[in-house]
């Protein structure tokens, strides 16, 4: 799917660049992904191309194209917005949220569902646009999938004229990348975070079972320093790491060394819960 994912953008720009230029889209391509692209481009009445279709580009009328997908990771909607910000295009998402019991039963009733786990699987993967954080995603509208208003499509056409009259621009890529600089930074952090919290633990259990904590005992330990790990490191992904810090930790000035001298202390507390019982 990765690979079909890949296909299906280069032959979008590919499109695009046909559009830009007035040049006549050619059937011969390296993939057989192209082929199929121009099928569908024919079938929903797409012109070959500007110069083909004989419009001037000031007064033809706009061109919508929908890329109907799940797009469960921001960062496989950010390639399409990158698309977008290269050719000066107008970009917006829709959004629709449904709840889990609803998609399993929705596929259960297709003619050819996908197993449960791979929508459970999707539920907990998915990323819905984050508007605050990231302003590329300003042209997002979240609607609920399963009811149905006349509202709904108010809105979308309003989202879909607002984008038509915002493209993006092209001078906005450096505050875009710092975007997802500090996204791909954010995520290393947790990740370190994570491994020094993992032996932290490791040694933990070492020093428990060297002070004669029972064995039956040991898989309680582990299970709360586990759930610890998770609240601190969530703590930590969401920026409210003060929340589980004391006055020592106030001389740390880098969240991830906060959060971890702050975990080893607490899980040292735990840890003596069972050692002194």
């Amino acid at each position: 799917w990765k690979q079909s994912r890949r296909e299906l953008l280069q032959c979008l720009e590919r499109f695009l660049q046909a559009q830009v230029s007035g040049a006549p889209l050619s059937a011969a391509a390296p993939q057989p992904a192209w082929g199929r692209f121009l099928a569908c481009c024919h079938d929903q009445g797409l012109p070959a191309s500007a110069e083909r279709d004989g419009t001037d580009a000031a007064t033809a009328r706009p061109l919508y194209l929908i890329l109907d997908d799940n797009f469960y990771y921001r960062s496989m909607r950010y390639e399409v917005f990158q698309l977008a910000r290269k050719y000066s295009l107008s970009f917006c998402q829709l959004f629709l949220e449904c709840p889990l019991e609803c998609c399993l039963r929705r596929n259960r009733l297709r003619s050819h569902p996908v197993p449960d786990q791979t929508i459970y699987e999707m539920a907990r993967k998915i990323e819905m646009p984050d508007l605050k954080k990231n302003a590329w995603e300003q042209n997002s509208l979240i609607l609920k999938s399963p009811d149905c208003a006349s509202e709904d499509n108010e809105q979308i056409i309003s989202l879909l004229a607002t984008a038509l009259e915002n493209p993006v621009k092209q001078n906005e890529e450096n505050t875009e990348q710092k975007e997802a600089d500090r996204a791909i930074c954010a995520a290393s952090t947790v990740h370190q975070a994570d491994q020094t919290c993992r032996r932290i633990i490791s040694q933990t259990m070492k020093d428990a079972r060297d002070k004669n904590v029972l064995p039956s005992e040991m898989k309680s330990l582990a299970e709360e320093l586990n759930q610890l790990k998770a609240e601190f490191l969530e703590d930590l992904q969401q920026g409210s790491h003060l929340k589980h810090q004391s006055g020592i930790q106030n001389q740390y000035s880098d969240p991830a060394t906060s959060v971890i001298s702050s975990f080893q202390q607490e899980a040292a507390n735990v840890v003596n819960k069972y050692i002194l019982k």
